[in-house]
């Protein structure tokens, strides 16, 4: 006889089960008879739902019946659907004070040192550019230095690393885009896993390098320099004098070594792409795990893609630190829904034809998996896209759902480190800060083994959340003091630089 297949049942007032296993038709379930295929990750009514009535799953609304469903049936986009409803926030309802264990008991990691006191771990020199228009020779200057052989006599620098984007002009010289690129350069600038920093512009653009040196009340030193293509004579100038300030910069990039640095001084970005029906039910909460270990160290950890935690919201405000953190997050999901209703949109147009694939049917069953990456501890933080994470503990940092997209503004608000699940498969690496890719079951693990660096589906077989969350946080260590991540080994990071552009193209 066939083995009964696996399921799920994540609450008791939950009326479906996940399946863990195909089902096919005939199996009996929870007392139902599965009449349709019900994929891996998919979902089984277990319940008579009538049209019009809530289905739920994680105990909370993931959608709405759109036809009488009988138990036993598929439950996917063909019967269940998105819609708005009220939501009690409960402000500040579960937060608890933040106790992090003592300095001197604390983790460490070997890491890098800045002047500044902040910690970083790697030590990258940047190419930044200030538009599209000097992409290409930003992009040429780090050729130059590969092909030189320079880093050959300088061990301690990972690398160097152009990070070109397409904006910079055709943009209002004032207002909210123009802000978002301004603090997303700099804060690319001053990440600390980067000990050096070449800013190169054309000349002409509206995004003004003078401008922003001024801003940031910005000087040349031994580990900031610019220049712009029009007033270096040229493509060909720019690209020597480029290659002649990097060398100029390297002995002192060099010579900051690794040492133990206290756990606290991590700050991790967490990330999802790709995202199955099995993400909320082992990678994410597995993430959340590490990220309690983490946030008890002391150190930093920011969740994002506030499309992605559109309807588990309420979840957050009731760790909220206080009513103006909670309020705070609560003005950014209002933003968002006028942002998408003005463009034509819908917050539930994420899931991505992948994510329904995977199992997942609505924006609310897939915020609600996403947001358990951000662990159990008080949220003491809501951060505007780009902006410098100050914090300790727990954040929340408004970005898009878009991975490139949010992972930019999480390392421009000072991430060194970054964590990011899939079910699905995502090809995603990160300079300069390294990414750690949490595959959401064993088959993607097994089918992509230079991409995944732990394996979260043996969740379903029994390895117990918190023991998967240690061994994400043990190699989170690991890779913060050194041990290159599977996207590192594979080059990946160099493309994955995208600010987020608001505002007209003009």
């Amino acid at each position: 006889m066939a083995a009964t297949p696996r399921t799920i049942h994540l609450d008791p007032s939950d009326n479906l089960i996940v399946a863990v296993d195909p089902i096919e038709p005939g199996a009996v379930l929870h007392n139902s008879i599965a009449t349709a295929k019900v994929m891996r990750g998919h979902k089984m009514a277990i319940e008579f739902t009538p049209k019009g009535a809530p289905f739920k799953k994680f105990g909370q609304i993931i959608g709405f019946a759109t036809q009488d469903t009988k138990p036993g049936e598929h439950v996917h986009v063909h019967n269940c659907e998105f819609a708005a409803f009220a939501r009690d926030y409960a402000y500040a309802e579960n937060a608890r004070p933040w106790d992090p264990i003592p300095l001197d008991q604390r983790r460490t990691f070997q890491g890098y040192r800045r002047a500044n006191g902040r910690a970083g771990t790697r030590n990258y020199i940047g190419i930044l550019t200030s538009v599209n228009c000097s992409a290409s020779v930003a992009r040429f200057i780090g050729e130059a230095v590969v092909k030189s052989g320079l880093l050959n006599d300088y061990p301690n620098v990972d690398g160097v690393v152009p990070l070109v984007h397409g904006t910079g002009c055709g943009m209002a010289a004032k207002g909210e885009g123009y802000d978002i690129l301004q603090r997303t350069a700099w804060g690319y600038a001053t990440n600390p896993n980067v000990g050096a920093v070449l800013l190169v512009g054309l000349g002409c653009e509206v995004f003004q390098i003078a401008e922003m040196k001024k801003a940031y009340n910005i000087a040349e030193s031994a580990t900031f320099r610019s220049m712009n293509i029009q007033d270096s004579g040229g493509t060909k100038k720019t690209i020597e004098a480029g290659l002649a300030a990097i060398k100029e910069m390297l002995p002192t990039v060099n010579a900051v070594k690794r040492e133990a640095i206290p756990a606290s001084e991590l700050m991790l970005a967490l990330q999802c792409g790709g995202s199955d029906g099995y993400s909320g039910i082992t990678a994410n909460p597995a993430l959340g795990a590490a990220v309690d270990l983490l946030v008890d160290q002391g150190g930093t950890a920011i969740l994002s893609e506030t499309p992605e935690i559109y309807g588990a919201e309420h979840l957050l405000t009731r760790r909220a630190e206080s009513r103006e953190v909670g309020e705070k997050l609560i003005s950014i999901i209002k933003w968002w829904e006028a942002y998408t209703t003005k463009h034509s949109g819908s917050m539930d147009n994420n899931p991505s034809p992948g994510n329904k694939a995977g199992g997942l049917t609505t924006i609310l069953e897939k915020s609600l998996g996403a947001a358990a990456k951000g662990g159990t501890r008080t949220l003491r933080g809501v951060y505007h896209y780009a902006e410098r994470v100050d914090a300790k503990g727990f954040v929340f940092m408004d970005t898009p759902g878009y991975d490139p997209v949010s992972a930019t503004g999480q390392v421009a608000g000072g991430a060194n480190v970054l964590c990011f699940t899939t079910g699905r498969g995502s090809a995603y690496g990160c300079k300069p800060t390294p990414s750690i890719k949490l595959a959401t079951n064993t088959d993607i693990y097994k089918r992509m083994p230079d991409d995944m660096d732990i394996n979260c589906g043996d969740i379903v077989d029994g390895v117990p959340v918190q023991t998967k969350g240690q061994e994400i946080f043990e190699k989170i260590l690991a890779v913060a003091s050194g041990e290159k991540s599977k996207s590192e080994a594979l080059g990946y990071g160099d493309n994955e630089f995208v600010p987020w552009q608001i505002g007209a193209t003009m």
